[in-house]
Parts: C-alpha cells; sequence; structure tokens
C-alpha cells in the first residue's frame, strides 16, 4: 500500500532516508552530512540494535522516526522512507540491501557492497528488477583532491602514467569488529578497497592480473586476520598498481603516482577527517596544493538523491562495488596459492568525472554516542 502511495503522488524534491547502523561512520560523518544536504536530502529515520543509541541520536537530530533491526521491514514499509544508508558490518550488506530494493527503496551503501562477487550481484539484480537505485559509497569519486589529481593524470603533464603506489595503515584495537572474519573484517575489504578503487579511477581501467602476499605477527589481534597485505596490480599497458594496507602500523594514508616526465604525490589520500596536501614534481618544479578537511559525506549524499530525482544510473553503481570485490577475491586467490592470478572482471565505461566534484565545509561532528554492547 505504501508503495501505491509513493507512486501516485506528485514527484518528490525530497528524498528521505534512513540510515542503518549508528556505529561509528555513522556518527562521525553521515548523520551530521544531512545538514549540508538539505536541499534534497533529509533524515527521516533510524534503524539500529541499540536503544540508547536510538533515543539519544534521534533527539539530536531530530528524527521522529525509529527502529530496531527486528522492525526493519516495518521501517521499508512505513511510507516514511525513500532511500537507506546502509552503514552496517560488512556481512550484512547484502540481506538489508536486497530487503530495501525488493520494496522499490533505494539503497545508499557502505564499501565493500558485498562480501563476495555473488552477493554484490544479487544486489545488482534486485535493483534491476525493481529498478530501484543502488549506489556504493565512494566519497572520494565527489573529493576536489582526487578529481584533481585524476585530471592530472589524464592531462599527460606527467608524462606515460607508468607506476601507482598507495600506503594505508593504522592500528585498529583489539575487540574491534573490523578483526572479525565473520563479519568481513581484515585490512584488504576495509582499507585495501581504497587503493584498489583510486588505481582503477586514476589509470582508468582494470586490472588484468593481480599478486598478494598476507603477512601477520605474534600480535594476539591477528589470529583470525591477517594484519597486511601487500599488493600489486598489472593493467593494461603493462602499467602497476601497488600497495600495503595493515591494521598493525602506524598511521600513513599516501598515495604516489609515477609518470616519465612527472610524479604527485597525495598525503592523507584516503581520509575524511584530515587535511590533505599534494605534491607535484614536473621536471625541477615542485608545486604544493593544500585542500582543507572538509565535509566528504554530503556530496555523495546530493548526489545520490539527485540521480533519484532525475532518474539517472549513478555513477560508482553496484557494477563498481562488484569489480572492486572481484579484484580482492582474486587477491585472496593469490595469497592462497602464493602465485598471480588472472582477473576477470565486466567492462565499465563511466569513471568519476570532475563535475562530481563538490567542496562543503566540514561538518560540526558532536561526540559520540557509546554503548558496551557491540550493537550498531
Amino acid at each position: 500500500m505504501n508503495m501505491t502511495k509513493r507512486k501516485m503522488s506528485a514527484p518528490r524534491k525530497i528524498i528521505r532516508y534512513a540510515v542503518v547502523g549508528l556505529g561509528h561512520i555513522a556518527q562521525a560523518a553521515v548523520l551530521p552530512a544531512f545538514g549540508h544536504a538539505r536541499a534534497n536530502s533529509v533524515l527521516s529515520a533510524l534503524v539500529s540494535g541499540d536503544e540508547v543509541k536510538l533515543s539519544k541520536l534521534s533527539s539530536r537530530y531530530g528524527v521522529e522516526h525509529t527502529y530496531t533491526y527486528d522492525q526493519y521491514d516495518e521501517c521499508l514499509r512505513s511510507g516514511f522512507v525513500d532511500a537507506v544508508y546502509l552503514t552496517l558490518p560488512n556481512h550484512l550488506h547484502k540481506q538489508y540491501a536486497i530487503a530495501a530494493l525488493r520494496e522499490g527503496i533505494h539503497v545508499l551503501c557502505e564499501k565493500p557492497l558485498g562480501l563476495t562477487a555473488t552477493e554484490c550481484k544479487a544486489m545488482i539484480r534486485s535493483s534491476a528488477r525493481r529498478r530501484a537505485k543502488l549506489m556504493v559509497a565512494y566519497r572520494l569519486h565527489f573529493d576536489d583532491a582526487h578529481l584533481n589529481l585524476m585530471r592530472l593524470v589524464q592531462s599527460g603533464r606527467l608524462g606515460d602514467v607508468r607506476i601507482i603506489q598507495s600506503l594505508f595503515t593504522q592500528q585498529v584495537r583489539k575487540g574491534d569488529t573490523r578483526l572479525d572474519p565473520k563479519v568481513g573484517g581484515g585490512p584488504l575489504p576495509d582499507i585495501g578497497i581504497y587503493c584498489i578503487n583510486a588505481a582503477r579511477y586514476f589509470f582508468q581501467a582494470e586490472p588484468s592480473e593481480a599478486f598478494a602476499m598476507q603477512l601477520s605477527n605474534n600480535d594476539a589481534r591477528f589470529r583470525r586476520v591477517e594484519e597486511m597485505d601487500g599488493v600489486c596490480l598489472r593493467f593494461p599497458g603493462e602499467r602497476l598498481a601497488s600497495f600495503i594496507c595493515s591494521f598493525g602500523a602506524s598511521n600513513r594514508v599516501d598515495v604516489d603516482i609515477v609518470g616519465t616526465k612527472g610524479n604527485a604525490r597525495l598525503e592523507s589520500a584516503y581520509k575524511y577527517s584530515a587535511d590533505m596536501r599534494q605534491i607535484t614534481q614536473i621536471g625541477e618544479r615542485i608545486t604544493t596544493r593544500r585542500y582543507p578537511v572538509h565535509d566528504q559525506f554530503a556530496p555523495q549524499l546530493k548526489y545520490f538523491t539527485d540521480c533519484i530525482l532525475k532518474d539517472k544510473e549513478p555513477e560508482p553503481s553496484g557494477l563498481e562495488g562488484l569489480i572492486d570485490v572481484a579484484i580482492i577475491e582474486a587477491l585472496q586467490r593469490s595469497a592462497r596459492s602464493g602465485k598471480p592470478v588472472t582477473v576477470r572482471v565486466p567492462s565499465k565505461r563511466n569513471r568519476p568525472s570532475p563535475h562530481q566534484g563538490m567542496r562543503i565545509a566540514r561538518p560540526r561532528v558532536p561526540s559520540r554516542v557509546r554503548v558496551k554492547s557491540p550493537t550498531r
């Protein structure tokens, strides 16, 4: 009945969202971003397994409708929600995305889209079947620093770009769900995916071959997932992208792009809560450009809403998410075998475009609502 009401009503100019999962990323970035996306997006509902979070956060953001996970279907059929933003643990993405898509509710899903390529394909099919939009939350597709660096690569000023190298390392605390393989944890799907995705949009291509090593020391944190992954990807034109991602090293988040005439480094490249700095050397000339910390989540909200209202296919579509997950699966096969493996992924035409860039000031982030239970 609610679906009928949505179809018969006048075209919407505002899309009403439910944020599903109220963990760190939701509280630190997603919920505050709605204040900068209010022109076409409104926070209408919250879904969580924790009553304290639901109570405090609904009061803080003026959200009238709250639901537990057991009430998720009720939320989808309530008539108060047009789209959901999923910030759940990775192993729940498929279940909650497909439930929404089947009700004709649009889905913006945090990465990785799913645990496997098979899961991603199921979500894409559900999206197509119900003509509901599915987008993966690749926030850097809308970020000025990355889009400007992509423009530099494409300009030819660096010459023939031969090498892309990323370093993404951090210390993950004991007990963090990202150390649990049952929920899709591990450095490769959690932070390595940024390095994979960046290599693809900087090279404007898909890799053909992959090699990976997974290493762990004697740290008790890494009994169930590896401490770090070392990766090398072969791209068309005999180009290489490599990266190391680690849950057991001090913070570094940089990407280097090396061409035949010059090179560029973007520091803090994959962070959303730190200033970025680009250092470019072409010949003997070295230039520096700074990007103050800004809101990386409101732009993707505004963009996804625009796609819904104008019936456009989102650029970071379900296919974009599928390709990254398929590459991760290839890397995992390589790590198990100790040998390079062939990468077979669908071809893709659309890449991030400079016109997607939006510069929005950093939002005010209130203190986090913490609970003792692991529920989100």
